[in-house]
């Protein structure tokens, strides 16, 4: 039976991001991440903001990459897996945990406080963390596939429709 880990989140850095390299020479980042939602409260009446706060994993160049361009107060888009864990604290007691594994980030909002990646203008920039088999050294952001050419020879027709 196949199964399914995972997760999408929207929202705004709450920190700039921790980098550090593994042993192994592996880069890790680590960043909080706040998304909201409004509802109605049912006594008062009142608009009431809920605001949930996301521990985010980047590992390798997606590690890299938010440490050069991810800022305090940025709207970053991520995909990930959660992943859950226990540790004791310097009180002896067990807490339990739950990250996210980023494996693709975006970022969004405009140019302001931070270097375009890609030389663009605008919207924002999507980044991959590679598969596993297949590691390149960079990932480059993504670009949209080109569209096909139509075998039916319709293409260099001109557009005499009148409708």
């Amino acid at each position: 039976m196949a199964s399914v880990n995972k997760v999408i989140l929207l929202g705004n850095c709450g920190r700039d991001p921790e980098i550090r390299y593994l042993p192994s020479g592996q880069a890790v980042a680590n960043v909080t991440l706040a998304t909201s939602t409004k509802r109605k409260d049912k006594n008062t009446g009142e608009m009431v903001e809920d605001t949930q706060w996301h521990r985010i994993t980047f590992f390798d160049r997606l590690a890299e990459i938010a440490g050069e361009y991810v800022k305090k107060g940025n709207p970053i888009y991520v995909e990930g897996r959660l992943k859950y864990g226990k540790f004791t604290n310097k009180d002896g007691v067990e807490q339990n945990t739950c990250d996210i594994i980023a494996t693709e980030m975006q970022l969004l909002g405009g140019r302001e406080g931070r270097g375009s990646p890609s030389g663009e203008e605008g919207g924002g920039s999507s980044y991959s963390r590679p598969a596993p088999a297949s590691r390149p050294a960079a990932q480059a952001p993504r670009q949209a596939p080109a569209p096909a050419k139509s075998a039916s020879g319709f293409d260099d027709m001109d557009d005499d429709i009148p409708f």
